[in-house]
């Protein structure tokens, strides 16, 4: 069951371009516990991306480009389903 709303959505983030950014969720509560992922303009983020880290609910860049502009959504998953968060921002100047 993912019966709340997330406890911490991700808010929009503006930074510069080479700098590191952090986006941060907290997923619903949930029986199993939920699992983290990310989406950027709605393609699921790949794990594989040596520049893009995942631990826990947070997403971090270690340097941003501008091609990294776009909208993320934090999106929880457990075994009864999947729940996406609010959209938030990532400004690259």
């Amino acid at each position: 069951v993912l019966r709340d709303e997330f406890r911490q959505p991700p808010g929009d983030v503006v930074v510069a371009a080479g700098e590191p950014a952090v986006l941060e969720c907290i997923p619903p509560r949930g029986h199993p516990e939920p699992s983290v992922s990310w989406k950027k303009n709605g393609a699921r983020l790949s794990a594989m991306d040596e520049r893009l880290t995942l631990r826990g609910g947070k997403l971090m860049l270690a340097n941003t480009r501008k091609s990294d502009a776009g909208v993320y959504v934090c999106v929880a998953t457990n075994a009864v389903g999947e729940k996406d968060s609010e959209p938030a921002e990532l400004v690259v100047f």
